[in-house]
């Protein structure tokens, strides 16, 4: 039989409530998840590639490294989809454009002040 972890820290406090284990503090009060979000900037390069696993052969153009909240992110993506004539979506961090745009999108990019490139094939 293995061993348990052990989590080392209170989980719940009859002053606060529910505790994270990991900042030991309230959870309503716990910076875990905003600094796992922070940390998932990445490298500072934006990279921008073209998909069609998984989407029945349709070409879609996945932008990815933005080191952008959610709000600006939605509103590039819209700016992005303006600019090629297209509809597509944020998930994840992720934006994705309905379409082959990779080429475009990094120029747009690039104007805008990001270090993109193009990635994949």
């Amino acid at each position: 039989m293995k061993p348990r972890p052990a989590t080392g820290g209170l989980v719940y406090s009859t002053e606060a409530g529910r505790m994270c284990p990991t900042c030991r503090r309230p959870v309503v009060q716990c910076v875990c998840k905003q600094a796992a979000k922070a940390a998932a900037v990445g490298d500072g390069t934006v990279r921008v590639w073209r998909e069609t696993k998984g989407r029945g052969g349709k070409a879609v153009t996945v932008v990815r490294g933005l080191a952008l909240d959610g709000a600006a992110l939605v509103k590039l993506a819209q700016e992005l989809k303006a600019a090629c004539g297209s509809g597509g979506t944020v998930k994840d961090g992720l934006i994705e454009v309905q379409g082959d745009h990779a080429d475009k999108i990094v120029a747009l990019l690039v104007q805008q002040g990001h270090a993109a490139k193009r990635a994949g094939g």
